[in-house]
């Protein structure tokens, strides 16, 4: 049972970083093609700028990082601090990293549930962003789906702690 839900938790990280990476590329490709064909205006050549490409931008990377926060969880690539680690005893360890996933969890479940507030707050009063007028509660959306996946790794991270804790293989 464990070893499937692993093999689950890994799969929806994964696949929210590879979609991550991929508005990353996206938002590459705009601003190069927004660069060129600003570069190419007094030569009256190309489509100028494009519209809004602040805009999108904007929103690109707040649902890019928030995608890539179930795999740097999953991964336990978080920046940490481990001065003191080998002069631990390896249990203690263990406890901290609980203790650490713990946090996370609680962190990943208030972070989505006021992003979640603020993307209702968006919606109700119909906000645009200044230049492209893309409803600023999409943004909110996009960057919900890698937030729930967050508070889906984050609990099976506290799980695979606990599991270490015990002794119980990963």
């Amino acid at each position: 049972m464990y070893r499937r839900l692993q093999i689950l938790v890994e799969l929806v990280a994964r696949v929210l970083a590879i979609a991550g990476g991929a508005v990353l590329l996206c938002i590459i490709v705009l601003t190069c093609v927004s660069i060129a064909g600003r570069a190419l205006v007094t030569f009256d050549l190309g489509v100028g700028p494009i519209r809004g490409i602040y805009d999108m931008t904007e929103i690109g990377m707040a649902a890019a990082i928030f995608a890539f926060l179930p795999w740097a969880q999953f991964t336990e690539a978080h920046a940490r601090v481990d001065l003191f680690q080998p002069m631990m005893p390896r249990t203690m360890d263990r406890v901290l990293d609980l203790l650490f996933n713990l946090a996370m969890l609680v962190v990943a479940a208030v972070g989505t549930w006021r992003l979640y507030l603020g993307m209702q707050d968006k919606l109700s009063f119909g906000e645009t962003t200044l230049i492209a007028q893309i409803p600023v509660w999409q943004g909110y959306a996009a960057s919900l789906v890698g937030a729930a996946g967050f508070i889906l790794v984050a609990a099976f991270c506290v799980l695979r702690s606990g599991r270490r804790i015990a002794g119980l293989p990963d």
